[in-house]
C-alpha cells in the first residue's frame, strides 16, 4: 500500500511539474527579440489579427494594457466586446520575464499558477507601435498594434512571416477596431 501511495505521488508531482512549466516554450522556428525595453511596451495595444482560441472566440475591439506591478512583474488587462452577447469581457493577469529582462519571452498567468508563453518576435524597434507575437506553439499568434488599424504593407509582412515561421496564417481573424 505504501509503494502504491508514493507511486502515485510521484506521478501526481510528474503531471503537476508538467502541466505548469508544459507552456512556457516556443515554437522551434521562433526567437525572441533581444534589447527589449518594457518601459517603451507599457500602456495600450489594439489586437489586429489573432489565430481563433476559446478564451477570444466571438470577441471585436480586443485590447490589450500592460502597466508595471510592485513586484517586478507586469500587469495584463486584456478586453474585448463580445458581440454575440453584447457585453465587455476583462480578463487580468500578470506577466514576468522568462529570461533577461532585455529578451521578449514572457510568462502570463490570467489563472492561479498556471502560465503560458508570450513571445514578441518582431517588434518596431524605432518606435513601438507593433509587435508580432506567439505563444508556446504555432496555434497562437498575434499581430497588435498602438492603432486600432495598420498598414497594408505591415499586415502584409505579418501574414508572410508568420506563414514562413509555420504559423496557420490562413485561419488568422481580422480584429475589427473602433
Amino acid at each position: 500500500m505504501t509503494k502504491l501511495f508514493v507511486t502515485v505521488k510521484k506521478i501526481l508531482l510528474f503531471a503537476t511539474t508538467l502541466c505548469l512549466g508544459g507552456c512556457l516554450g516556443m515554437p522551434k522556428s521562433v526567437t525572441p527579440i533581444n534589447n527589449f525595453q518594457l518601459n517603451r511596451y507599457l500602456g495600450k495595444w489594439y489586437e489586429i489579427a489573432r489565430l481563433d482560441h476559446s478564451f477570444e472566440r466571438g470577441m471585436e475591439q480586443v485590447t490589450a494594457e500592460y502597466a508595471l506591478r510592485e513586484d517586478g512583474g507586469v500587469a495584463v488587462t486584456n478586453r474585448g466586446f463580445l458581440t454575440a452577447e453584447n457585453k465587455w469581457k476583462e480578463a487580468t493577469g500578470k506577466a514576468f520575464f522568462v529570461e533577461e529582462p532585455t529578451t521578449g519571452y514572457l510568462k502570463v498567468s490570467f489563472f492561479g499558477p498556471f502560465y503560458g508563453s508570450y513571445v514578441i518576435f518582431e517588434l518596431d524597434r524605432e518606435n513601438y507601435q507593433y509587435a508580432f507575437v506567439s505563444g508556446p506553439d504555432t496555434s497562437y499568434l498575434w499581430l497588435l498594434s498602438r492603432t486600432p488599424t495598420v498598414d497594408q504593407k505591415l499586415l502584409d509582412r505579418f501574414v508572410a512571416q508568420a506563414k514562413e515561421l509555420g504559423f496557420a496564417t490562413e485561419e488568422l481573424i481580422y480584429v475589427p477596431q473602433k
